[in-house]
């Protein structure tokens, strides 16, 4: 069961229950003024059914209180999915660093590269690698046939994005 229908579950509960009460307390006020328990000490019993029934009121308070936390104001959902999002990050990170980890220094920090900026143009990629345009072409063309890198042509030069999903 969700949140919300947990919470507003409880605010039906909290408010039949409490008009149960609310209906005892008034009986036994009834009472008490029927046997004159205010003008009268002796009448302990009457006054410890008061009390106990102003605790439940009490309790009730609370639970309703509770029902509209989890009604309104319950971030949970956020929460989760922001931790999913999370994981998620992870794995493709891991997933990631496995498969560079077959690739020697200049081929990881090519495809580093092109992972964090998708859609790199093949000079700026050659700028930040700092490697000729022949091997960044030599290496891409690599990483094209083993579907890692697609190309798309942008003017003169390409930009470069990631297929696979790291």
């Amino acid at each position: 069961m969700n949140n919300k229908r947990l919470g507003a579950v409880l605010i039906a509960f909290s408010l039949v229950l409490g008009g149960l009460f609310l209906s005892f307390i008034n009986a036994f006020n009834n009472q008490a003024v029927q046997n004159n328990c205010y003008a009268n000490p002796n009448c302990s019993q009457i006054a410890s059914n008061l009390n106990i029934t102003h605790l439940s009121v009490g309790i009730i308070a609370s639970i309703l209180s509770l029902g509209f936390y989890m009604l309104f104001f319950n971030k949970e959902h956020l929460i989760l999915k922001k931790l999913q999002e999370e994981k998620n990050i992870r794995i493709n990170d891991e997933k990631f660093s496995i498969i560079s980890s077959v690739f020697d220094d200049n081929e990881k920090s090519i495809l580093t590269i092109v992972k964090n900026q998708p859609g790199i143009t093949q000079n700026t990629l050659r700028l930040k690698a700092n490697l000729s345009k022949s091997k960044i072409s030599s290496v891409l063309s690599e990483f094209e046939k083993r579907s890692l890198v697609k190309r798309e042509a942008k003017g003169k030069t390409y930009s470069i994005f990631i297929t696979k999903q790291f």
